[in-house]
């Protein structure tokens, strides 16, 4: 009853609403639900997990809201169940047999956010879980309930906007996909891949210096090997990357007279311009914060700090 109450509440006329809202919601619904524990053992040893577990979830509600608005309707008016879309079709540009269900950019564009979150994710808990459950980023922030509380919603606010060029994209029907392979698709997937592959190898060469250092195989202060070697923080460059290639991939395609037409947008210059700003803001805001603020994400201990007039970062990470 709670989910179809859900579902009247939200039921908007416009099909981006109609999604954006419930995966808003639920963003913020589960960083609270996980907030509470947290703040009242005052342990942030499940943040980040937190916010990869929210990642999944929204993107997952964002896919599959639109079938369980369909289910949901054939069951109040007593006709035959929706049949659950095929993933494999698809991927493999047979969404229009199953009604049109998911065109396979919905399909990628969500894995893409799945498989990163989940890397992050994992590795991210087994980082804090090595260092005894503490993390600098929150001295200070734990033991204060409306800054830990505070700290939470922060980044329910990241996932959402982060999110906003999937979401958008998955609250179009596969009928509004346009049927070529646009450029944008194979420039906006190239730099995912290319962005995911930077970001995790920098993420391995840290973790073996920083084995190695435990280890006493060295006593480098800093790290100046492989991609450290040549970026300061080649782990924000590949963050940087992968979440511009989605917003690229998301904005051919809500830039199109068809998904225009599909959002009740009048696919005027201006409403063009405006579906590439609402994509731009997922890359915009991860370039802000990982430069700007980036004390409370996932990437927050590679801030630099002048020490004897030389900036240095302490962490990297």
């Amino acid at each position: 009853m709670a989910f179809r109450a859900m579902l009247n509440a939200t039921a908007f006329r416009s099909p981006l609403l109609r999604t954006l809202v419930p995966t808003v919601a639920l963003a913020f619904g589960i960083q609270a639900a996980v907030a509470v524990p947290s703040i009242a053992f005052k342990t942030e040893r499940f943040y980040d997990l937190s916010g990869s577990l929210t990642y999944l979830s929204c993107t997952a509600l964002s896919l599959y809201l639109p079938v369980l608005r369909a289910r949901a309707a054939a069951s109040g008016l007593g006709q035959a169940a929706v049949g659950w879309p095929s993933l494999l079709n698809s991927v493999l540009g047979k969404g229009a047999l199953e009604g049109g269900w998911w065109d396979w950019r919905q399909v990628v564009l969500s894995a893409a956010v799945g498989i990163w979150a989940t890397r992050l994710g994992s590795f991210l808990f087994a980082r804090i879980t090595a260092e005894e459950g503490t993390d600098s980023r929150f001295e200070g922030i734990r033991e204060s309930a409306p800054k830990f509380l505070g700290a939470f919603f922060a980044q329910a606010m990241w996932v959402s906007l982060c999110c906003l060029p999937v979401t958008a994209v998955n609250a179009l029907p596969a009928s509004a996909f346009p049927a070529t392979l646009a450029a944008s698709s194979v420039v906006g997937v190239g730099l995912w891949v290319f962005g995911m592959v930077f970001e995790a190898t920098a993420d391995q060469q840290k973790s073996l210096w920083m084995k190695e250092k435990k280890e006493k195989k060295h006593e480098e202060d800093f790290l100046t090997r492989g991609l450290w070697g040549k970026s300061r923080h080649p782990n924000y460059f590949g963050e940087i990357t992968l979440w511009t290639g989605l917003a690229v991939t998301a904005g051919g395609v809500l830039a199109s007279n068809s998904a225009q037409q599909a959002l009740g947008w009048s696919g005027s210059p201006a409403a063009r311009i405006a579906a590439l700003a609402m994509c731009a803001a997922s890359p915009a805001f991860v370039t802000f914060l990982l430069t700007k603020v980036c004390d409370l994400f996932p990437y927050g201990r590679g801030v630099w700090k002048e020490t004897d007039g030389i900036y240095r970062s302490l962490v990297f990470h």
